[in-house]
């Protein structure tokens, strides 16, 4: 019997025009970006298929535009009968991947990430945090070159554990780029500069989270139906009661993306399903697991191969 994970992307995977096809095509799937315009109060699913690129990339549009294209996807294969053991996301993504276990609704989903974007961009002002990507280095020796850097110039630290040798830091801008240049001092293959608008899971963020904490107070958490694999502990979450802290904490700790695959992979799920636009965490799963399945779905033609594959495995 197949074993399956969902996957849900973060930041960085969105585009103009993700989900437009499969909206036109699956009425479920359109029904949630309906659903998201009438929560906003604006026509937010025109501003997916049709805007502006840069307009999207603002992070208080980032994040809802990626949960509502993911959850319209997911409920394609939920009218498929595709039937996951565990669900996982990749930091924003892990508000999809509570909603598809149903520990949340998709309505205050929507409306929290619309404010979790809102309070991240304004937690640093702009130009004095950002983010890099270090590759070909271990955990225990980045570890170390965010330390020194922290000292010698400002706070920065490990933000994503993503595969081996590709760990993203976060910090104050001059902290990350002294980080940088220890790195490349001490062997790193590559570290450069992501663009990003803002310190994403470092301590810069405590603000936001502080913030956030109020927001989710009011929100009403189920226990999850499927397993979800927590961000900050690469464990599943056993109770509705776990959500809102492990979430206040994602938002200034490091995700835990590599640990979550293994944890996956010794659970026993051989088929990766990324639900989503595009395929950085289908390439993260093959760095830690070569021996997984992964399937992206994010238009028609992904969504049918992925089917088909599904099948020929006997799910």
């Amino acid at each position: 019997m197949t074993k399956i994970a969902l996957l849900f992307p973060g930041q960085g995977s969105q585009q103009i025009g993700m989900g437009k096809e499969l909206a036109e095509t699956y009425p479920t799937c359109s029904a949630i970006f309906n659903e998201a315009d009438q929560v906003l109060g604006e026509n937010f699913s025109d501003l997916i298929f049709n805007g502006d690129s840069e307009e999207l990339k603002k992070t208080e549009n980032t994040q809802p535009a990626l949960l509502t294209t993911s959850i319209a996807i997911w409920q394609i294969l939920k009218e498929k009968k595709i039937h996951p053991e565990y669900v996982a996301g990749h930091s924003l993504g892990e508000y999809s991947a509570l909603v598809a276990s149903e520990a949340i609704s998709f309505q205050e989903a929507v409306k929290a990430v619309r404010l979790r974007g809102q309070l991240m961009e304004a937690a640093v002002p702009k130009g004095k945090g950002t983010m890099a990507a270090i590759l070909g280095m271990d955990r225990e020796s980045v570890i170390a070159v965010t330390k020194q850097a922290s000292e010698q110039a400002g706070a920065v630290q490990p933000a994503n554990y993503n595969c081996p040798g590709q760990i993203v830091i976060s910090g104050t801008t001059a902290g990350v780029e002294r980080a940088i240049e220890i790195a490349k001092e001490k062997g790193a293959k590559r570290a450069l500069m992501l663009s990003v608008s803002g310190p994403f899971h470092s301590s810069l963020m405590k603000p936001a989270s502080e913030q956030m904490e109020k927001e989710l107070a009011k929100m009403s958490f189920q226990t999850p139906k499927l397993e979800v694999i927590a961000n900050v502990t690469a464990q599943p979450i056993e109770s509705a009661a776990e959500i809102q802290p492990l979430l206040i904490e994602q938002i200034y700790s490091p995700v835990l993306w590599e640990d979550t695959i293994n944890r996956l992979v010794a659970d026993g799920v051989d088929l990766f399903i990324e639900v989503g636009p595009g395929k950085v965490l289908s390439g993260l799963v093959k760095k830690v697991s070569r021996r997984a399945t992964v399937l992206p779905v994010f238009d028609v033609e992904s969504l049918d191969k992925a089917l088909a594959t599904i099948e020929s495995k006997g799910e």
